[in-house]
């Protein structure tokens, strides 16, 4: 008899879905969780602070009402990034504590300390120090749901005051008048406009021929342009060589093309890697991937070579890397683990929402993508500059455009960038789940004035260029 039916290891959003789902349909559920308060890197290290302080620099800076009234607003060089996230201990308190209760709801028991393997069944548990002795516990099955960390290549020199990664960030002491970014992948991006809408300098240096090579081309542009009107200089297909102090002691970063990037800050956001250490995973007989990441199949289990029901979900496994899908792989572990067909499956039809300035949203194909798959697509645009909603809010440059299919036109795609992005993007997602065409966004009524009234217009521009299609 084992002490528990299922046991989770990490507390963040694939841990507590996933351990709250089994609790649900009355499996023996505990959580082991090191760190002070639940949550995870989401709650405190990356995803809700870091749009804390997106939000907070929006509201200071005053962006978004300078389109509107031509304000021009200079924050105190002195203010602290703990001076900005003034609401962090409120907003992350908050959601730690409703994890907690969450918990207790469903009757799953709180273990606090270090978790590593002592078989594929036995996890031994290390309390905080002073909060007494090692113990073991036993499980029929096993949740790892540990996270990711920054990744934090050798080459760079971390123990440089100067030089952050995407944790470290949040600790400065005051906002910085230059800054250079190296990667433009999401988490680069973030922090490079947020920080430039503070009206430090930021250099943002990519390897790639383009910053988030994901994104809808058209979008990709309209997000360059935007980051560049916040005075970004972005620097593309650039090989970092060295990064260091020189001779006077001055922070720099040199490119291979013999260019140095003198920085007062440094950011390094170069992708993230798995929280494995300490696991001792090996006595589970379980490897891990490059970077820390674990392997699963089709329903989340990991193989292990001393058997075993050990399944592993969220940024441990890899892309996509979204809480959201995470709360769902969790979710779906759980389900796997006890046959409970309840949910079989993560819907591949999930948002990506990037919380940079201005808030880019993406779902489904690119009009690329799909054309690449055979499908023969059209595309509908409306701009935020056209709508009412749109310029009260003082967004000029947004756009919402959609991809579909030109023999039967259902939505395949839905691609944003402007204000409140990453919320109206959940009216396509609905309609695609539902198999629905542009016609179904002609035949909605929205509020007026609303941003979601860009569907329809974007619908109609659609229409009207597949008639123009129809006539050649």
């Amino acid at each position: 008899m084992y002490d528990y039916d299922w046991l989770v290891i990490g507390s963040g959003p694939a841990g507590e879905k996933g351990a709250v789902q089994a609790a649900w349909f009355g499996r023996r559920v505990a959580v082991v969780e090191r760190a002070p308060a639940h949550g995870g890197a989401c709650v405190h290290t990356g995803t809700l602070p870091s749009k804390t302080l997106r939000e907070t620099a929006l509201y200071l800076s005053g962006h978004r009402q300078r389109e509107m009234y031509g304000l021009d607003v200079h924050l105190q060089r002195d203010v602290s990034v703990s001076d900005l996230m003034c609401r962090q201990a409120a907003v992350l308190g908050n959601e730690a504590a409703r994890i907690a209760r969450n918990f207790e709801r469903h009757g799953v028991t709180q273990l606090r300390g270090h978790a590593d393997f002592v078989d594929a069944h036995t996890v031994r548990i290390t309390p905080p120090e002073g909060a007494g002795a090692p113990y073991t516990v036993t499980a029929d099955a096993i949740l790892i749901a540990t996270g990711t960390r920054p990744f934090r290549p050798a080459w760079v020199p971390f123990g440089d005051p100067g030089i952050d990664c995407s944790d470290t960030i949040l600790n400065l002491d005051r906002i910085p008048r230059a800054m250079v970014v190296l990667g433009g992948g999401v988490i680069g991006c973030e922090y490079a406009s947020i920080f430039a809408a503070l009206g430090t300098r930021v250099t943002l240096v990519e390897g790639r021929e383009q910053i988030l090579g994901f994104l809808d081309p058209e979008i990709n542009a309209r997000l360059s342009s935007a980051l560049e009107a916040l005075g970004c200089e972005i620097l593309l297909k650039r090989e970092v060589v060295r990064v260091g102090r020189d001779g006077d002691g001055t922070l720099v970063c040199t490119l291979a093309d013999g260019r140095a990037l003198p920085c007062e800050r440094l950011l390094f956001a170069g992708g993230r890697s798995g929280n494995v250490e300490g696991l001792a995973l090996e006595n589970a007989g379980i490897t891990h991937g490059p970077r820390g990441l674990l392997s699963v199949d089709a329903n989340y289990r990991v193989q292990s070579a001393h058997g075993g029901r050990i399944y592993a979900a969220g940024d441990i496994i890899g892309f996509p890397a979204l809480a959201s899908v995470a709360m769902e792989q969790g979710r779906v572990a759980a389900c796997h683990a006890f046959e409970l067909g309840y949910k079989s499956a993560v819907s591949p039809l999930f948002p990506y929402g990037l919380y940079t300035i201005p808030e880019v949203a993406t779902i489904g194909e690119t009009e690329a993508q799909a054309t690449a798959r055979g499908e023969v697509v059209e595309t509908g645009r409306a701009s935020y500059g056209d709508n009412a909603r749109g310029q009260i809010v003082g967004d000029l440059q947004g756009l919402l455009k959609v991809v579909f299919r030109v023999a039967d036109k259902r939505l395949l795609g839905v691609h944003i960038i402007g204000e409140r992005a990453t919320e109206l993007v959940h009216v396509g997602q609905t309609v695609m789940a539902l198999d629905g065409t542009i016609d179904t966004l002609v035949h909605q009524v929205f509020n007026f004035p609303s941003l979601g009234e860009l569907y329809k217009y974007a619908a109609y521009d659609g229409l009207g260029r597949l008639a123009r299609r129809g006539a050649k």
